[in-house]
């Protein structure tokens, strides 16, 4: 079975920018596949202060080719912390849907405008979207999304100086039926001191079930003298 077509947001199995209850805020994470499916809740960033929406946001941006990846946007004079800049929006969706829609995608295609909003919603900004689905990813970054009943937003976490590329952590997803290469694939350039080398979270490829007891067993000759399971 192939792996799903990836994206930003959340997971309707659960976790961030994942099915919270509406009415309640929380953080948006890059995550899960077109259809949809559980995305690990990567590093929280500190609660920032959010100002009313900006009106004209396309006044403090602008969009052009990015270093990072295909076109970025770009601040065009100092963005406070604490700016909400904008809605992401776009065709709102079911999972469901969106896996017909992208039935045969490439696989190996790292560039997505899928945003999974919770268990039974997802915003395909390809349709009817602005110029925030054009933000990078970024694993120190500038802005984090949020999502409020069952809106999703992007707040500036930090004061960015004219010039500047805007992102936030995708924190894409991983799934089992992911290729091997999927860490090659989504590769991060972000440039960071802190770039931990990956758009995808965890980090770091899960190892399956088993191997790390096996491994153990390995080491000290046998499970006979280990800790047990209930003892």
């Amino acid at each position: 079975m192939a792996s799903k077509a990836k994206q930003k947001g959340g997971a309707p199995a659960r976790k961030k920018g994942k099915g919270a209850p509406v009415g309640k805020k929380k953080k948006g994470s890059v995550a899960a596949a077109a259809g949809g499916r559980g995305a690990a809740t990567g590093p929280a960033s500190k609660a920032v202060k959010v100002k009313p929406p900006v009106k004209e946001p396309l006044k403090l941006v602008k969009v052009r080719n990015s270093k990072v990846h295909g076109r970025g946007v770009f601040a065009l004079k100092r963005i406070p912390k604490g700016t909400r800049l904008w809605e992401y929006v776009g065709e709102r969706m079911s999972h469901k849907r969106v896996n017909e829609r992208y039935e045969g995608a490439d696989e190996r295609d790292n560039h997505t405008f899928l945003f999974a909003v919770d268990r039974n919603v997802v915003i395909d900004a390809t349709r009817e979207g602005n110029d925030s689905r054009y933000i990078n990813h970024g694993c120190d970054p500038n802005c984090e999304s949020n999502i409020e009943d069952r809106r999703v937003f992007i707040d500036v976490i930090r004061t960015i100086k004219p010039g500047e590329e805007l992102n936030y952590d995708y924190q894409i997803g991983r799934d089992k039926n992911d290729p091997a290469d999927v860490d090659v694939i989504y590769a991060c350039r972000c440039g960071s001191p802190k770039c931990r080398g990956t758009m995808l979270w965890p980090a770091k490829r899960p190892e399956p079930r088993g191997r790390g007891r096996q491994a153990a067993s390995r080491k000290t000759g046998g499970t006979s003298g280990g800790k047990r399971r209930g003892a």
